[in-house]
């Protein structure tokens, strides 16, 4: 059967390699055997030349399934050659899809396809002569240098219908005629500045794209990527009003008129809308929708809603939808609207009721238990009379059912094989907004659909498990005769080495893993911004993630790189000593004026400086010090000087001074100016007059990659927390030049890493939280 099905593929001209990958694809396969039989049954002639051929596998792989339907009529106008260019092709398939219900009027088609209209080859080299004639002097200073693509495409815009293949041969022979065959300079490869990217528009966008992934990460004046300079997927979306032309798109006898109204109503914007739940906070994988719900609306000049899904009253807190809003702005968007599901209260339960008049809905009296899964039975009451469900979802919105005793269903299936999921269900629990009005809820299966058709959204991007769903968007938007918007699914993006499900946060806080959901070894993304990431570092991230329909787990450090990046260009320099070890200057020079200035950017001292005192008493970090040292040690030893950063001195240690312990409380050194003394092996950090400071220095909450895989961790994640993973020092010392801090200023401690302050800083003691390391710890896998 197989062989049958490859020689008639090789019939049309395929060759064997294409008919065999053909084969491959059982959908492509059957579209293309329809529509060689279609062809045959059309034509007057039993044999399929290579040209119908051609046109044939067009329409199999490129027709739309909605207009599938119309399959026949266009094979016939190929198979009888009314159709003869690609022009024709892509005209007549246009037409279909934005004129797709029956029956076709074939005057307008064929005046739309230019059926019929013959154009001569006298026509052909007239219009090229014409194109030629303008760019003849650039083309005679470039040669063949300059973009053929202009000729052929003004030529084309000349000679709608006519065949491609001879516009190109013309333009190539008037080319020669003028400029001669190619020397060997035309032939010389293009310098890589020079370098084009071959193929359609994505591709040269797609290879930008890569470009700026792999290079331009953060720019020399902090300027980071944008997230849809990395938009992937999103180069097949739609234009505005345009949602007939996308894959599986429903298309009912009042879409068209339907997407007039919409497109009327959005000006030809692109609206999309970041719809949170109200029940937690946002984590690291919400940045990422954050960014591509605002960010594909920015960059197409368009606007973003900011949406709670607040339907169900008993998980929602007021500090949840503060921490959401809070968390859109901080990233650097601001919502068009901000809007509630809630808002929509009324109107839902009026399209409840109305999907019940049109039969598509009943009220059922199945347990939820008894519903919940996928292998759930029929229910019994699913043909009960119209009016019957009209009443008895009457009583249930008047208080008159109780709780678990009915919902209402609707009557589709969604694509994981679920059937009739529920619209409604009984909570008399008050809702934060509405009060005591209502006793009956919608579920998002019901709401998320009908709120972006009431808001007129031209793009509904959710992440890939509501694919199942969107079978039932489309069912529900279409059987209510309402604006469709097009759910666009994209992959999730996961880190590992964290939980981010809201119930197993709750369960670390409530158990006192962590303090709350802000506690920095979380990644929500007020932790985030509590222990010191930047907005514009999670926002890079993101970009270089990019946007793909596969589900993406990322290791932590790819995030940290990006802070880095980020905070490198932001951060002031400081000095701060976590360990401190008492360093008396015993010769320190009675005239110096004790004080000494430091960048506050090194690599760009007109950023600024600032300026940290200096005595006698310095102090260093313990680490820093080794009464003797091996070859491998650069820093301050017994017979081992040390220059200290930005002072101008180097130090020689005279006497080590110790405890009965034996323990080294104190160093007698001398020092010498810079100039004086021979280059020492190393620099090092110190402070003196210095603040007392807390520091808290973080670690990974989690030991294993995936701590809710219970073949990692078959105790559960609450066995794999690392107990070490805060450690607070509570009399760290810092320089003078933090006095002023503010509670989320970003330092970089030199030599020590990338620090924010706490919001617990009080007037008498900062806080200072280690957002990351200067360097990826090489311990960390």
């Amino acid at each position: 059967m197989a062989d049958e099905t490859v020689a008639l593929f090789l019939g049309i001209g395929l060759s064997e390699q294409k008919a065999r990958e053909t084969l491959k694809n059982d959908q492509l396969s059957q579209n293309l055997k329809q529509a060689i039989q279609q062809a045959a049954a059309a034509s007057s002639t039993a044999a399929i030349d290579r040209e119908v051929g051609k046109f044939l596998y067009q329409v199999a792989t490129k027709m739309k399934s909605q207009v599938r339907k119309h399959q026949n009529f266009l094979v016939s106008y190929i198979a009888t050659k009314k159709i003869i260019t690609e022009a024709q092709l892509e005209a007549a398939m246009s037409y279909l899809l934005e004129h797709p219900l029956d029956p076709v009027n074939k005057n307008a088609f064929e005046e739309a396809c230019g059926i019929g209209v013959v154009i001569t080859p006298e026509q052909v080299e007239e219009a090229v002569e014409v194109v030629i004639s303008k760019y003849k002097e650039e083309l005679l200073e470039k040669r063949y240098k300059f973009n053929m693509g202009a000729i052929l495409s003004e030529a084309r815009s000349k000679l709608k219908w006519a065949d491609g293949k001879a516009i190109k041969n013309e333009v190539d022979m008037q080319v020669l005629f003028l400029l001669g065959p190619k020397t060997e300079e035309d032939f010389a490869a293009k310098s890589k500045g020079g370098k084009q990217v071959k193929g359609n528009e994505n591709q040269k966008k797609a290879a930008q794209v890569k470009e700026v992934a792999e290079e331009n990460v953060v720019g020399a004046d902090g300027e980071v990527v944008s997230f849809m300079d990395l938009m992937g997927e999103s180069l097949k979306f739609h234009k505005p009003g345009e949602n007939y032309k996308t894959d599986g798109y429903v298309i009912t006898p009042k879409t068209m008129d339907l997407l007039k109204e919409h497109l009327k109503a959005v000006g030809g914007k692109v609206v999309t809308r970041f719809p949170p739940e109200p029940n937690g906070i946002l984590h690291i994988g919400h940045a990422k929708a954050i960014n591509f719900n605002f960010g594909y609306a920015k960059a197409h000049g368009g606007v973003t809603y900011l949406r709670y899904d607040d339907t169900n009253p008993e998980k929602e807190e007021e500090k949840f939808f503060t921490a959401i809003k809070e968390m859109v702005e901080w990233l650097g968007y601001k919502p068009w609207k901000v809007t509630h599901a809630s808002d929509n209260f009324g109107k839902l339960y009026e399209d409840a009721v109305e999907l019940i008049r049109r039969g598509h809905a009943y009220v059922c009296h199945m347990k939820p238990e008894d519903i919940k899964g996928f292998n759930c039975p029929d229910s019994p009451w699913r043909d009960r009379p119209i009016e019957e469900s009209l009443q008895l979802f009457q009583d249930m919105k008047n208080g008159k059912i109780g709780e678990g005793e009915a919902t209402l269903r609707m009557k589709t299936t969604l694509e994981e094989g679920k059937k009739d999921p529920v619209a409604y269900r009984i909570k008399f629990t008050p809702h934060h907004r509405s009060g005591d009005k209502w006793c009956i809820y919608p579920t998002y299966d019901f709401t998320h659909c009908l709120c972006d058709s009431y808001e007129n959204i031209t793009h509904s991007l959710c992440t890939k498990e509501f694919q199942s769903r969107r079978s039932s968007y489309y069912w529900l938007c279409n059987v209510l005769d309402l604006y469709c918007p097009v759910q666009w699914e994209y992959g999730r993006l996961n880190l590992n080495y964290t939980v981010v499900s809201k119930r197993k946060i709750a369960k670390l806080i409530s158990q006192g893993y962590v303090r709350d959901w802000d506690d920095p070894r979380l990644f929500t993304l007020t932790a985030l911004r509590r222990r010191g990431f930047p907005a514009e570092a999670i926002n890079l991230f993101c970009a270089k993630v990019g946007v793909t329909m596969a589900q993406t787990v990322i290791d932590p450090s790819l995030l940290e790189a990006c802070v880095r990046d980020v905070l490198n260009i932001q951060a002031p320099r400081s000095m701060a000593v976590l360990d401190p070890l008492k360093v008396t200057i015993t010769n320190f020079p009675n005239d110096h004026k004790g004080e000494v200035t430091a960048p506050d950017f090194p690599a760009d001292e007109k950023r600024g400086l600032h300026t940290v005192p200096i005595s006698a008493t310095i102090y260093i970090e313990k680490s820093d010090f080794k009464e003797s040292a091996d070859k491998s040690y650069k820093r301050l030893a017994c017979d081992q000087p040390v220059g200290l950063r930005h002072a101008g001195f180097v130090i020689s240690v005279d006497k080590v001074v110790k405890d009965s312990c034996g323990n080294v409380t104190e160093l007698l050194v001398t020092c010498k100016s810079t100039a004086a003394a021979e280059k020492p092996k190393a620099f090092i950090h110190w402070v003196s007059e210095p603040i007392e400071c807390e520091v808290r220095l973080y670690d990974r909450l989690f030991f294993h990659k995936n701590p809710e895989d219970p073949n990692e961790v078959p105790g559960g994640f609450l066995n794999d927390i690392n107990r070490n993973s805060l450690q607070v020092i509570p009399n760290a010392l810092v320089d003078v030049s933090v006095k002023s801090a503010k509670a989320l200023d970003k330092f970089q401690f030199e030599r020590l890493g990338f620090f924010s302050v706490d919001p617990d800083t009080t007037p008498d003691k900062i806080v200072f939280n280690r957002t990351v390391t200067l360097k990826e710890d090489p311990g960390k896998n």
